[in-house]
């Protein structure tokens, strides 16, 4: 019968080599996953450096945010919010027509002075009075009456899209309903001013008593075929710039929608 006492320090020795050998087979291992591991790093930096760069890595980003299911949801519920609102607060908005009435008005009254200042010889400086410009058209109607229309029709058209900008701003939705109030509330003006230069006199006429006030250049009291064209004309123009100035000034709108309720 064998004891401990009747082992010898040979298998002791083995023993201890068997452990050693175990250790340094972990130790080997340990280190084989480590060079694994940085070997699959320089793998990743290399296949970086051959990708594609930042700037389109960046854009193919986010066409794929921009294509996932989760944007999609927000971009419809941005358009829901905005319907909502505009649902509620949409419409034509006679308060922010008649402040874009008042800018139309004040730029035509700038621009008709910037071209009086420059010596235009249009029928439209300070102090000229309508009877002598309808004798200049019977004079010559091809050369001052066409310049005189077309710098009018120049100075409407940008004198009311500036109106129709500010009642868009204002309002926020409809701008193009904007733009048309801004160009009724002109012509009801016109319509009560004529009314009141009518029944009252001259004393009332309020735009011909402001010269610097921009009118299509024929007499008043002798209204031709070639007069009621040119007012007509005019009138069409101030339509659309009241009309592109009420959608410039929505369009503000929906891009601060769009940075507001998009998905950063």
């Amino acid at each position: 019968m064998s004891t401990s006492a009747d082992k010898s320090p040979h298998d002791d020795r083995d023993s201890g080599l068997t452990r050693g050998e175990r250790l340094n087979n972990e130790r080997d291992l340990n280190r084989e996953a480590e060079l694994d591991r940085e070997g699959e790093l320089r793998r990743d930096r290399n296949q970086g450096r051959d990708a594609v760069p930042d700037g389109e890595a960046s854009a193919e980003r986010a066409q794929h945010r921009a294509d996932t299911p989760s944007d999609r949801v927000a971009e419809r519920d941005r358009e829901s919010v905005v319907a909502r609102e505009k649902h509620i607060y949409g419409g034509m908005k006679i308060g922010s027509a008649f402040f874009g009435w008042l800018t139309a008005t004040g730029m035509g009254v700038v621009l008709t002075a910037l071209v009086a200042a420059a010596g235009t010889a249009v029928g439209l400086s300070t102090g000229v009075n309508p009877d002598e410009v309808a004798q200049s058209l019977n004079q010559d109607p091809q050369t001052v009456g066409m310049v005189g229309i077309i710098v009018l029709g120049v100075i409407v058209l940008i004198a009311y899209y500036c109106g129709g900008y500010v009642a868009g701003r204002m309002a926020r939705f409809d701008g193009m309903k904007q733009g048309l109030a801004v160009w009724l509330w002109a012509l009801v003006i016109a319509i009560v001013v004529a009314l009141l230069g009518w029944i009252g006199g001259s004393q009332f006429n309020v735009l011909a008593q402001v010269n610097s006030f921009p009118r299509i250049p024929v007499n008043e009291g002798d209204l031709t075929t070639a007069g009621i064209i040119a007012a007509v004309v005019v009138a069409v123009v101030a339509l659309v710039g009241a009309l592109l100035g009420g959608l410039a000034g929505m369009r503000f709108h929906r891009k601060v929608d769009k940075a507001g309720l998009d998905v950063v």
